[in-house]
């Protein structure tokens, strides 16, 4: 409230990697990316709410390699909806409309793709 509007959307973006992220999370975003063109990618090399997955234990019992690693992408995908979430639900509240994904190809970073939508 003490500070003016964003004069644009990376200033708005820097904000959520440093502040808003570090309440949330007590460290800030390692890594932003930009194309200048309305995507951004934040990342965060050492995400906390994925260094403790254990997998449905239905899967590890059925001894099938590809079932646990769909089991265990499938609950990492839904363990990240909230996170992508509180982004999208930050970036509309400063006036910016968006759509958030995350990308976890390298347990326990993690991506999220910010889509400014026009």
């Amino acid at each position: 409230m003490e500070r003016p509007r964003f004069a644009d959307h990376l200033e708005a973006i820097k904000f959520i990697c440093k502040d808003f992220w570090s309440e949330l999370f007590k460290k800030q975003i390692d890594n932003l990316k930009t194309n200048h063109r309305g995507t951004f990618v934040l990342q965060d090399n050492h995400f906390r709410w994925l260094t403790r997955i254990s997998l449905d234990p239905a899967a590890v019992a059925n001894n099938d390699a590809t079932s646990e690693s769909e089991s265990g992408a499938n609950m990492t995908s839904m363990l990240l909806y909230f996170p992508c979430g509180i982004i999208r639900g930050a970036l509309n509240n400063l006036g910016i409309s968006c759509a958030v994904s995350a990308d976890m190809s390298n347990l326990p970073a993690c991506s999220f793709v910010i889509r400014i939508k026009a």
